[in-house]
């Protein structure tokens, strides 16, 4: 498993998708072409009197700069490079969105619960998918579509009720922001555990499960 420090630092010169040095517009079109991933783009980040402001106008915005810019924001995903490509050029600054319930799903958990899980991970020699860190101080654990339906029952054989841990499955209808997309001023989303060609097989949520629920659990 590759470390989550190496991974932020940057260390590695070729990254899948590259996270330094790269523009929106040409992830995009990586996440799309390399990872086979639908991806739209979001609100973006406009300077208004020398402040970060998001694009919707909101200056109470929870997530300035990162989530989506219309509505039907579903339809408007797509796996085409060529369609991302031309969106992206009609707005570069535009966050990078991933919908989940396609062609993953997202477990999300608190970052201290998340390094912790990574790290019985390790010793339990699981093969992870990849794993983004946020500003808000969350950590999206990649895994194969329908997690979002299994994820309570399987809570509940561990012995947790799915409301007492702060562990949430994303799945149809939802959505992550994808590296290098900023929150406002408070940073970037960057990958914990990259995309490689040895992670392109997503993991089942019910080999994850068990230590980040453990995780959340300690973390409460």
């Amino acid at each position: 498993m590759l470390c989550v420090e190496e991974t932020i630092a940057g260390t590695e010169a070729a990254q899948i998708p590259k996270q330094r040095g790269e523009s929106l517009l040409e992830t995009a079109v990586r996440y799309a072409e390399e990872r086979h991933w639908d991806v739209f783009p979001g609100t973006w980040l406009e300077a208004v009197d020398g402040v970060q402001r998001c694009s919707c106008g909101d200056t109470a915005c929870a997530a300035p700069g990162a989530h989506p810019s219309r509505d039907d924001w579903a339809t408007q995903a797509t796996g085409s490079a060529t369609v991302a490509r031309r969106m992206w050029q009609k707005q570069p600054t535009a966050s990078i969105l991933l919908p989940t319930g396609r062609t993953f799903d997202a477990i999300s958990v608190p970052e201290t619960a998340g390094f912790l899980a990574l790290a019985r991970m390790e010793r339990m020699e699981l093969t992870l998918g990849p794993v983004t860190l946020t500003p808000d101080r969350r950590m999206q654990f990649f895994v194969l579509p329908g997690a979002s339906v299994k994820v309570p029952d399987l809570v509940r054989k561990l012995g947790w009720t799915p409301s007492s841990l702060d562990l949430v499955a994303l799945g149809e209808g939802a959505y992550v922001a994808g590296p290098p997309t900023r929150y406002g001023s408070s940073g970037a989303v960057q990958w914990a555990c990259r995309p490689t060609p040895a992670n392109r097989w997503l993991p089942d949520a019910e080999e994850l499960i068990s230590p980040l629920a453990y995780a959340c659990g300690r973390d409460r």
